[in-house]
């Protein structure tokens, strides 16, 4: 596991903006961001932890329940791929897991590729307070598996589950859950 820091590499940094101005040069084309299973079958590798700069967005509330997006962004200079749902579970300041993991979602989902310095989303949810049961204690951490990977990534994050809810959905393009 490693710590994530909100600061890129110098490394990251310059890969992000070269693959930027590329994709700005060629047009975007749609963000550089495609979700067909044909292109990543096509010779797109699956992204690595080291590929990937993982951040949250902002949490937002709705009919009784909080979500929020984890972004999954690729720092490397090549396009990789994610398939599925990422692994997600609240730690407390010792590293310590507070309840169980997130449970999928149930939602289908295609390959998600992404071109360097583009993003990928999964959405998070929980009861927006305790609705059908108590809210655990508050963690600092989430750590997040990204799809098909056996190596986690830390990123500081308050969250709190309640109510025995605690749900991830796939990685896709637009941030829904």
């Amino acid at each position: 596991m490693s710590l994530l820091s909100h600061h890129l590499s110098r490394r990251g940094t310059v890969a992000l903006l070269t693959a930027a101005l590329a994709g700005i040069t060629a047009g975007g084309a749609a963000w550089g961001v495609t979700s067909t299973a044909a292109q990543a079958s096509a010779g797109v590798r699956t992204c690595s932890t080291s590929d990937l700069y993982l951040s949250m967005g902002r949490k937002e509330g709705a009919a009784g329940s909080l979500y929020w997006t984890i972004r999954f962004t690729n720092t490397s200079t090549t396009k990789c791929a994610l398939r599925g749902f990422p692994g997600v579970s609240a730690l407390d300041t010792a590293h310590r897991q507070i309840g169980p993991a997130a449970t999928r979602t149930g939602e289908s989902y295609s390959t998600v590729t992404l071109a360097p310095a583009h993003a990928g989303f999964a959405v998070i949810r929980t009861t927006n307070g305790p609705v059908g049961g108590p809210c655990l204690r508050t963690g600092t951490y989430l750590r997040i598996y990204p799809p098909a990977s056996h190596t986690a990534v830390l990123v500081p994050a308050r969250w709190t589950i309640c109510s025995n809810t605690f749900q991830v959905g796939p990685v896709n393009t637009d941030g829904t859950f």
